[in-house]
């Protein structure tokens, strides 16, 4: 029988117990952590810090593009640890098991985000770190931490989404199905590149992905996007992520 010592006993609290045993079997999940943890800042690496792109002096790709890879980085723990991890556990019967545990109700969703939400602030420290460090973007405290807020937030709504392809899809399409969702949506959005070097079409259908209302906040936060109608890009991801929770609540039911 495995003991726990003293100096490593989980809290008893059992929200907090949940909390923090999803973040850990995930944080000790490679093909999650890895991939969402350190694909942004490669790609921030490779497109503002070493193709043209990022050295031409008649924009500040460097601080465009933390945002817009922030906001590439914080939309993964969303829809991966949701739409993968809820659709392998459904088909194992660990939401059943969980209903029938004594446990509080919901204390396993509040955990996949609480897990998300502290996933999305590691990829902003990340990247953050990286590009003070050798992006030299100098920001003041007031942007940096809205940015923070950006990016714990603006997880929610991709959690949602997730959440609903996890209790719909079967646990070898969920993840299939999320990266069809999710890579598109980020090259659509302007994440990758820069909305203004994009085809007229791709720019013109930017505003209805969630992924970008995200960004101009994200964009907003660092000075470099257009700082009309923050409320507009708020109520979008409202909209969108209510939507997917409503979705996603009929679909806990028949689970």
């Amino acid at each position: 029988m495995t003991t726990l010592s003293p100096g490593a006993a989980a809290p008893r609290n059992p929200w907090l117990r949940e909390v923090r045993y999803e973040f850990l079997r995930l944080l000790r999940t490679p093909g999650f952590a890895l991939p969402t943890l350190l694909f942004p800042p490669m790609f921030y690496v490779l497109f503002a810090l070493l193709l043209p792109m990022g050295r031409s002096g008649n924009w500040q790709a460097a601080h465009y593009l933390l945002a817009t890879y922030t906001v590439f980085g914080v939309m993964a723990p969303g829809l991966f640890g949701f739409g993968a991890t809820v659709a392998v556990e459904r088909e194992q019967g660990w939401l059943r098991l969980k209903r029938a545990a004594p446990m509080p109700a919901g204390a396993w969703l509040l955990a996949k985000a609480a897990m998300a939400v502290a996933f999305a602030l590691l990829v902003f420290a990340i990247m953050a770190a990286l590009a003070a460090g050798a992006g030299g973007v100098r920001l003041p405290a007031s942007a940096w931490l809205a940015l923070a807020a950006v990016a714990g937030l603006g997880v929610l709504p991709f959690c949602a989404a997730g959440l609903w392809i996890g209790l719909v899809a079967s646990a070898q399409a969920a993840p299939a199905i999320v990266n069809l969702v999710y890579l598109p949506m980020a090259f659509l959005s302007g994440l990758w590149f820069p909305l203004m070097l994009l085809p007229a079409p791709v720019q013109a259908m930017a505003p209805l992905w969630p992924a970008y209302h995200l960004g101009q906040l994200a964009l907003a936060a660092v000075g470099q996007g257009s700082a009309s109608a923050p409320a507009l890009h708020a109520l979008a991801l409202f909209a969108f992520g209510a939507a997917f929770a409503a979705l996603a609540a009929r679909a806990l039911r028949r689970a």
